[in-house]
């Protein structure tokens, strides 16, 4: 099985809010599959987690940073890809706070555009509220380790 290498984001607001997108899959391989989770994606060729997180980050909403910082989480895990591929995934985290709540979907691809439904702001008691299906599953610990560092 093939390793897929990603950068994720966690995105805080001046509320303290965490930025997650709605994943709503109809017509492939996770079709009747549903999930919320941080923006962030795969590694291109040659490129660190550091500089896919930067990439990441500006084409999913619009936010441009010069630098993430440490890692403040990490996952590894078997994952469906949309293709029917089965991929070891391993992900790093990296936080990031936002100024404003205003993104822009200027540079989703046409997938993005076909799977991410909706975008919502989450406090940490509406995570430890909510019956949805949320990833990754330590958010909140991996939240409370970014805002310490």
């Amino acid at each position: 099985m093939r390793e897929r290498k990603s950068a994720r984001l966690l995105i805080v607001d001046p509320e303290q809010r965490v930025l997650l997108f709605h994943f709503v899959h109809t017509d492939d391989a996770l079709a009747g599959h549903s999930h919320w989770a941080t923006p962030g994606g795969g590694l291109e060729e040659g490129e660190g987690f550091r500089e896919a997180a930067i990439r990441e980050l500006r084409e999913e909403t619009g936010i441009e940073v010069a630098d993430v910082g440490e890692p403040v989480g990490e996952r590894r895990f078997v994952m469906r890809l949309p293709s029917g591929e089965d991929v070891i995934s391993m992900e790093l985290y990296y936080g990031v706070r936002a100024t404003s709540q205003q993104l822009s979907r200027d540079g989703w691809t046409a997938h993005e555009m076909k799977v991410m439904a909706a975008h919502r702001w989450w406090s940490a008691e509406e995570l430890r509220g909510t019956t949805e299906t949320v990833y990754p599953q330590q958010l909140l610990e991996m939240l409370e380790r970014a805002r310490d560092a």
